[in-house]
């Protein structure tokens, strides 16, 4: 379901609580199922921004490598997936979305770069096949990148799961079999 027919459910189902309210309070005000339909009607907003907020993903100290500088470019990373998912949920269009898109991925080399350089200088002996996951990823955006022009919405919302997804899976994995090492060489 696109963002336009959720907008419109959810306001149509706001109208339709808003008159039921109306119409059950001109008829029984001390209706109880009146009194339920007006929870229900204040309730929707907050149910809509704990579902909005699902979306979007959070710093855990968990997610941390221990190794600052790489800890720091990993939050700038989901900071720019989270700018990707406002983009998205609200519409702000195809320039803004892309041009968030275009952030995301122009710093997600600039931190691969950084990462590599940092594996290749203190000798980390999977080097290689860090780098092949780094490129992996690299193709799979491009990949829904070219959907774009055939479906913009789906193809914004599969590439900033995919990203949500895959980043978090590779810090916990990958990136955090390289900090150890890293560390033990004195990367701090």
């Amino acid at each position: 379901m696109n963002q336009n027919t959720r907008m419109f459910l959810l306001a149509f189902a706001i109208l339709t609580l808003i008159v039921a309210v109306i119409l059950g309070f001109a008829a029984a005000p001390s209706n109880p199922i009146t009194w339920l339909l007006l929870a229900a009607l204040i309730g929707i907003p907050f149910i809509y921004k704990k579902i909005e907020n699902k979306q979007y993903v959070e710093w855990k100290d968990e997610y941390s490598v221990g190794i600052n500088s790489i800890d720091q470019q990993h939050k700038k990373l989901l900071n720019l997936i989270n700018q990707l998912q406002t983009a998205i949920t609200h519409s702000t269009g195809e320039e803004f979305e892309r041009e968030a898109l275009d952030a995301l991925v122009d710093y997600t080399r600039t931190h691969f770069t950084y990462e590599e350089g940092l594996m290749e200088q203190n000798g980390y002996p999977d080097y290689e096949p860090h780098k092949k996951q780094h490129e992996a990823m690299v193709k799979e955006v491009e990949k829904v990148l070219s959907e774009y022009q055939k479906d913009q919405e789906t193809a914004m919302t599969n590439a900033v799961t995919f990203l949500r997804d895959w980043l978090i899976n590779h810090i916990n994995g990958t990136d955090k079999k390289y900090s150890e090492y890293l560390i033990g060489k004195g990367v701090k």
